[in-house]
């Protein structure tokens, strides 16, 4: 298994991870007994996510200059 393989394995944990994530979310919004501290503190938690994604994303996807 080379660094590529790793990189998107791990991609993939953490595309998991983010849906779950959005998943926790809607549910405390949809039953309205989410404490908005938990829910801004997992909306934080996504966004890290979201942002070590496109780190990962770049890393896999070769610059094309045109």
């Amino acid at each position: 298994m080379d660094a590529d393989d790793v990189l998107r394995i791990k991609l993939e944990t953490l595309r998991h991870e983010h849906r779950d994530l959005d998943d926790a979310i809607r549910a405390l919004d949809d039953k309205g007994t989410g404490d908005p501290l938990t829910v801004r503190r997992l909306k934080k938690q996504k966004l890290a996510l979201k942002d070590r994604i496109a780190v990962l994303e770049d890393r896999l996807t070769p610059d094309i200059i045109a």
